[in-house]
C-alpha cells in the first residue's frame, strides 16, 4: 500500500512556473515508477510525465515537452514536476500516481493515486 499526497498547485500567470511535489508513504518508494497526470474539466485524464523506479528514465508528453520536467528523490520519498512557461491550457487538476511496472504512461498501469492538486494558469 502506498499513500500519495500532492502539493504545490495554485494560480499562476501565463509564462510563470510552478513545482508540484508528491510525497509518498508506505511501501518502498524506490520500487515504484511514478507518474503525473492531469484532468481538465470535461476532459479525460491525460498523461503528463513518468519516471522509472531506477536510473531515472523519463517520459514526457509531447504537449509539455521542453517545458515540464519530472524528477524523484528516493531518500525523501518524493517526486516532483517542474512546470515552466505555463500556458492557460495547462490548467487542470494534477495527479501523482505510483506504478508497480518499471515505467508506465497509461492510467491503467498505475495502482495508487493521490487526491490531486489544482493548477490554474491565467492569461
Amino acid at each position: 500500500q502506498v499513500q500519495l499526497v500532492e502539493s504545490g498547485g495554485g494560480l499562476v500567470q501565463a509564462g510563470g512556473s510552478l513545482r508540484l511535489s508528491c510525497a509518498a508513504s508506505g511501501r518502498a518508494f524506490s520500487s515504484y515508477a511514478m507518474g503525473w497526470f492531469r484532468q481538465a474539466p470535461g476532459k479525460d485524464r491525460e498523461f503528463v510525465a513518468a519516471i522509472s523506479w531506477t536510473r531515472g528514465r523519463t517520459y514526457i508528453a509531447d504537449s509539455v515537452k521542453g517545458r515540464f520536467t519530472i524528477s524523484r528523490d528516493n531518500v525523501k520519498n518524493t517526486v516532483y514536476l517542474q512546470m515552466n512557461s505555463l500556458k492557460p491550457e495547462d490548467t487542470a487538476v494534477y495527479y501523482c500516481a505510483a506504478s508497480e511496472t518499471p515505467i508506465a504512461i497509461v492510467t491503467a498501469e498505475y495502482r495508487y493515486w493521490g487526491q490531486g492538486t489544482q493548477v490554474t494558469v491565467s492569461s
